[in-house]
């Protein structure tokens, strides 16, 4: 068994609990500190019951003892990040920030991993993004006259969480950001609609770009690729609409089936970026092991 790396997962709402499920399964992570700030909230209760060592004391638990671990998982809010990216950096910890706060390094493993672990602090962008920005990303690896991209994500309402909502404005201005860095494109949007409907709908997103004459021979043959990339980490990813071109525009739709390890299996908004995180994290130990 490889030597594992400690981490501290900051945030016990649905995103740090799911995190710390993966984390125990990986062969590469171990959590030392897990930490929030009600003792009685479900996710400090499951982690509790889990055996893994629980703090209420949210950031200063770490500012007391910043040996328990060598990188953090800031599963807060984006607001909270920016105020202590700079404690965590003081303290010599690596972030891994789930939160669209637009402090570190962007990421999307299938992307761009290997450049991203010379980072201390990287960004998991937002769950739109890890979903649409691959399939963006393909098109643009196949088409370099690309005028415009939009992505539009679809989740349920019963995945979108208090700081999902919270966080609109910045999930939306953070996508962008992203999709702009990994594509070239300019000229992009994203949008982000909650579904409420019941039985609750799994999370998709469709990629609109707009191209004039598009080689669909390339872009379908770069799309697939990157699809199979993708289903290495995130076994639910799936490809229900191929690209396809019309009304001069590339159209293509991805949707995502969670693992179910402690959010139901339609939150796959959540489970893909919190997949995404724990490839950069791994990737990270396996770093430190060779060295």
């Amino acid at each position: 068994m490889p030597k594992k790396m400690n981490i501290a997962i900051l945030g016990s709402g649905n995103i740090g609990t799911d995190l710390l499920i993966k984390v125990l399964r990986s062969p590469y992570l171990k959590c030392t500190r897990f930490i929030g700030r009600n003792l009685s909230s479900p996710g400090m209760r499951k982690a509790s019951s889990l055996g893994v060592s629980i703090s209420d004391q949210s950031i200063d638990a770490l500012i007391d003892n910043p040996t328990c671990c060598e990188l953090v998982f800031d599963a807060t809010t984006a607001s909270y990040h920016k105020k202590i990216a700079a404690i965590l950096k003081k303290l010599g910890l690596k972030a891994i920030d789930m939160t669209p706060s637009q402090v570190g390094e962007m990421c999307v493993p299938s992307i761009n991993l290997k450049d991203c672990i010379s980072y201390p602090n990287v960004n998991m962008i937002t769950c739109g993004g890890q979903t649409a920005i691959p399939v963006a990303f393909a098109i643009s690896q196949a088409q370099s006259n690309i005028e415009y991209i939009e992505i539009v994500s679809s989740i349920s309402s019963r995945s979108a969480g208090p700081g999902t909502r919270a966080n609109i404005d910045e999930y939306v201005e953070n996508t962008e950001s992203g999709l702009r860095q990994m594509t070239g494109c300019q000229n992009v949007k994203a949008i982000l609609n909650l579904n409420p409907a019941t039985p609750c709908i799994d999370s998709q997103s469709s990629i609109f770009a707009l191209v004039d004459s598009p080689d669909m021979d390339a872009v379908s043959e770069s799309v697939a690729g990157m699809v199979l990339k993708m289903k290495e980490y995130v076994p639910g990813y799936e490809m229900i609409v191929p690209p396809q071109y019309e009304n001069g525009r590339i159209a293509a739709m991805v949707k995502v089936r969670g693992l179910g390890d402690f959010l139901p299996q339609y939150a796959g908004n959540l489970d893909i970026i919190n997949c995404a995180a724990i490839t950069l994290a791994e990737e990270y130990a396996k770093e430190e092991l060779e060295h």
